[in-house]
């Protein structure tokens, strides 16, 4: 199930984005979430894909769902 976003009177589910508007949405930068994936933190194709141009996407459900497991 894709997270939905509120953009002024638009609603906007997300699943995949790209790593900038990852990192607008939750605060992390990027230097940060290219360390959880060299670390092994988050895992290709369950936390983030390359795109065929090779840029990272990442799965907003899933970076929930890691968020949740610490509690």
């Amino acid at each position: 199930m894709a997270k939905e976003i509120e953009m002024g009177n638009l609603m906007v589910q997300l699943q995949w984005v790209l790593l900038p508007m990852f990192c607008s949405l939750t605060g992390y930068t990027e230097k940060a979430v290219r360390r959880k994936i060299e670390d092994g933190v988050w895992l290709q194709g369950k936390h983030y894909r390359k795109a065929p141009d090779g840029r990272i996407t990442l799965d907003i459900q899933e970076y929930y769902k890691w968020v949740e497991q610490a509690e």
